[in-house]
């Protein structure tokens, strides 16, 4: 019950953190196994498209939605019906149209932002089929928008991600991800991701080291104390989170997680 409650005050925190997936490489150092474990993935090629969930969607659409999806594709304007799929809860066929208008559009910041709605729409898909596709629609428009601005760290970071969680090979993501480390260890999204997967591996104590490691960085960013004290939860360490549990209930403004995070560290002291 501990770790749940801390990830549901860390969504009641309206925290948008990219949450990443289990991971697969079974290739690598010792030091890299030991931080990044999971599955193989599908290969899909390189220009896959969601045209046939499309395709179903629409199919599957009320008469008075189809009809308003097609007074919108009549305006031809991409972010319009990608705001119509938005709405519907579809962020996997918003992404679509994202592309499509960054297409238009072709700029560094247009690919990016279709690249990332890809993938944060692997996180809400609900077909399993549909996730190494999202992942290479993701890749395809982190590549475009690097080839325009070959310098954004950020977006390195996120087609290093791609490759790990949905490629047939992940160990060249974990390399991408070690060469911006060698030049930018102290990027917080950077940390954040090795922070996550190690995480989601199980591997707590390089988690931990991870967190702290961003709080280093940058003590602002405190929604990283309620990673850390979830991590060591879920090591059993009681006194380690209520501790760095304490720290963020001194440090947050907002009344309703000080009144929250209080009342479960009072549950988590009558535990000892």
């Amino acid at each position: 019950m501990g770790p749940k409650k801390i990830q549901v005050l860390l969504i009641s925190g309206a925290l948008i953190l990219f949450v990443l997936l289990f991971i697969a490489p079974k290739i690598g150092t010792p030091e890299e196994r030991s931080e990044l474990q999971g599955t193989g993935k599908v290969v899909v090629p390189d220009n896959a498209t969601l045209d046939v969930y499309l395709n179903l969607a629409i199919k599957n659409l009320e008469l008075s939605l189809k009809k308003q999806l097609d007074q919108l594709g009549k305006t031809r304007k991409s972010d319009s019906i990608s705001g119509f799929w938005d709405k519907l809860k579809r962020p996997d066929l918003a992404s679509y149209y994202a592309e499509e208008s960054a297409g238009k559009e072709n700029t560094a910041s247009a690919w990016f932002k279709a690249g990332s709605r890809y993938y944060y729409a692997v996180q809400f898909s609900k077909d399993k089929t549909e996730i190494p596709v999202l992942y290479q629609c993701a890749m395809r428009c982190f590549n475009k928008g690097l080839k325009l601005n070959p310098k954004d760290t950020d977006a390195k970071i996120m087609l290093a991600s791609c490759y790990v969680e949905g490629s047939a090979d992940p160990m060249e993501g974990v390399s991408r991800l070690r060469e911006i480390e060698k030049t930018d260890s102290n990027n917080v999204k950077l940390q954040l991701t090795f922070a996550f997967f190690s995480v989601k591996s199980g591997q707590f104590d390089k988690a931990i080291k991870r967190f702290s490691k961003v709080l280093a960085i940058d003590s602002s960013y405190i929604e990283a104390y309620l990673h850390l004290a979830d991590a060591y939860e879920q090591q059993g360490d009681n006194v380690k989170t209520i501790e760095v549990l304490e720290t963020y209930a001194a440090k947050t403004p907002d009344a309703t997680e000080k009144s929250e995070i209080n009342k479960y560290i009072q549950q988590l002291k009558t535990k000892k």
